[in-house]
């Protein structure tokens, strides 16, 4: 294993986009304004080290293991800032994982779907399905690992986290 080498342009522009695009989501999802400044670090910290475990030699450079781990800390961010803003942790969570979903496998899951219901070729169709199961199998792995990254620290912390009550 050699030294983890970090271009660090690529590393804060990656958490710069990320906070920009879960404070866009938290905009249009009427989120309370004070809440977007959490949204967007909680964004800024999960993607950051989504990129950081996906460039290193370890075996938190799987992209399942990496955004489990992402949303974990996205999810402890949410839980342990919400109490001071008064905006229950998920207002801050959602929108900051939005920029983790697996925009790309899931692309490629519906054109493998399609491009499967248009081969006439065997071998084609087989391909297609290989690709099919693979990056819906992907998608589906990593969507349920941010889910359960960013749910653990609301059961966990719950006794510290923010209850909206009306």
């Amino acid at each position: 294993m050699g030294a983890l080498t970090i271009d660090w342009t690529a590393f804060f522009e990656d958490g710069m986009f990320s906070a920009m695009a879960a404070i866009g989501f938290s905009s249009i999802s009427h989120t309370p304004r004070r809440a977007y400044f959490t949204c967007g670090l909680a964004a800024a910290l999960g993607h950051s080290l989504r990129f950081l475990l996906l460039n290193s030699d370890t075996l938190f450079s799987q992209i399942i293991i990496a955004s489990t781990l992402a949303a974990l800390v996205v999810g402890v961010t949410a839980v342990l800032l919400s109490s001071f803003i008064k905006v229950p942790a998920e207002a801050c969570l959602f929108p900051a994982l939005l920029p983790m979903i697996p925009g790309m496998y899931a692309y490629r899951t519906v054109s493998a779907l399609m491009h499967c219901l248009a081969c006439q070729d065997e071998g084609a169709v087989l391909h297609n399905l290989y690709l099919l199961s693979f990056n819906g199998l992907t998608c589906t792995a990593i969507v349920l690992g941010m889910v359960v990254g960013a749910n653990l620290p609301i059961f966990i912390l719950k006794h510290i986290s923010y209850q909206a009550t009306r």
